[in-house]
């Protein structure tokens, strides 16, 4: 069964010019080494990407300035789902407009105790205004941030009614039975990792891939693990070892701030560190103890 979208996607951090817009040259150059990295392609505009602090009209450029700089449209998975049915539409559709046919959507997340009717509601109205068989969604479910599960009874009703356009989900709770009860009870349904130590599992149990944040510093292991995930020998353990260490280093301070801070050091583009209120860089302080970890790490391996 040729399940869609699979493999390894970065959930691409935002560089930010000095003004804290985003930055739209050095965004392509990194969704370029990612995918030189062993990407297979680049979920932009999602919680890593700060996408919730950004207008609409900067969420249209930022993806235009992908498309534009040669990123193929196949590879890329803009998030477009927001609280508005119209914007999420209107997000949606300027994505097929450039050839972007998978988007990546969150359920509305303003509205507490949604009901599983209005949920479906919400989806299935974007679906038939969207009115394009080219879209394929993949449905974000992260509710300690959305605050709005999507339970199964509401995929089971969305891929029985629209079975060509409900594609996959990425799961970012954390729960792997969670996973897992998804591949069993959704056949060709792409469940993505949302979080990087389970992609391995995850690909052992069926699933399709992840989407995850520290794919900005460890792509190549995340796209070794996928590619190798069958062979159980030194190379697959090590990978997995780094992608887990990377991943519990990144969690010590604020997550965003710290990929960015890391990615900085790295890249020698000190601009990487800059958030957009409410967020926040790390202090100098936090910042010199993740980056003397990171040595040490480095230095170990």
């Amino acid at each position: 069964m040729n399940v869609q979208p699979k493999g390894v996607f970065c959930a691409a951090l935002t560089p930010l010019e000095a003004d804290l817009a985003p930055d739209h040259a050095v965004f392509v150059q990194h969704c370029r080494h990612l995918l030189d990295e062993g990407c297979d392609g680049i979920a932009l505009l999602g919680t890593t990407g700060e996408a919730n602090s950004f207008s609409g009209a900067e969420r249209r450029g930022l993806l235009e300035s992908a498309v534009r700089g040669g990123i193929a449209p196949s590879q890329l998975l803009p998030g477009t789902g927001v609280p508005a049915l119209t914007e999420t539409v209107e997000l949606t559709k300027h994505a097929i407009a450039l050839g972007v046919t998978t988007v990546v959507m969150l359920p509305p997340y303003y509205y507490k105790d949604i009901t599983d009717e209005g949920l479906y509601a919400s989806y299935s109205e974007v679906i038939q205004r969207v009115a394009d068989p080219r879209l394929r969604i993949v449905l974000y479910h992260i509710p300690q941030m959305s605050h709005q599960p999507i339970p199964h009874a509401v995929i089971a009703r969305l891929r029985a009614q629209y079975p060509a356009s409900i594609v996959g989900i990425k799961d970012s709770s954390g729960d792997f039975a969670n996973m897992t009860a998804m591949i069993e009870t959704f056949p060709g349904f792409a469940v993505l990792a949302g979080a990087d130590p389970l992609l391995l599992p995850l690909l052992q149990n069926g699933g399709a891939g992840c989407i995850t944040a520290t794919s900005n510093l460890v792509a190549r292991d995340l796209a070794y693990v996928f590619r190798h995930y069958k062979d159980g020998d030194a190379a697959l353990d090590a990978a997995q070892q780094r992608i887990v260490s990377a991943r519990q280093q990144a969690s010590n301070f604020p997550q965003i701030a710290s990929l960015k801070t890391l990615l900085a050091q790295k890249t020698g583009q000190v601009g990487w560190r800059r958030l957009r209120p409410p967020l926040l860089p790390l202090t100098q302080e936090q910042a010199n103890k993740l980056l003397a970890t990171d040595q040490a790490e480095q230095a170990v391996a």
